[in-house]
């Protein structure tokens, strides 16, 4: 890839070990870019990647109940960040839940690609789109539609 990334990476409690395992999956991708984390997974992702010897810059942010989720719909809403993986504990309440809901909904309204799982994070990462110089991506556009 061409281009250097802002990926922003968050995981709730349950899903964490998830993200660590797909962080690492993909490390060598994700060395070559900025990662933006909340502050337990970066942790957590910084030391599964000292442990094998991967360098990479990683900024944590607070955790996502202490602010960190909205820390990141900031960056998304200055465009700041190109990509956001969001592993998601959709089986169990979380107290944060108008942080989550922030943090996608800025995702959606900004047009930052955000996947919830790894197959849809795998897809995106893995787009020829990133490095099409003749891609842009459209607007969206908030219009009623008439017939």
């Amino acid at each position: 890839m061409n281009k250097r990334l802002t990926i922003a990476l968050v995981a709730h409690d349950n899903r964490k070990a998830d993200m660590v395992d797909w962080a690492v999956h993909n490390a060598n991708f994700l060395a070559e870019h900025h990662l933006v984390c909340t502050g337990t997974t970066g942790g957590l992702i910084a030391e599964a990647f000292s442990e094998k010897g991967i360098t990479a810059e990683i900024t944590r942010m607070h955790s996502g109940p202490m602010g960190g989720d909205a820390e990141i719909a900031a960056m998304v809403v200055r465009k700041e960040v190109d990509l956001a993986i969001f592993l998601i504990d959709d089986l169990n309440p979380q107290p944060h839940e108008a942080d989550i809901q922030m943090l996608l909904r800025q995702c959606r309204v900004h047009n930052i690609p955000i996947a919830c799982n790894r197959y849809s994070a795998d897809l995106m990462l893995t787009s020829s789109l990133w490095d099409d110089d003749n891609y842009v991506p459209t607007e969206p556009r908030y219009i009623f539609f008439k017939r």
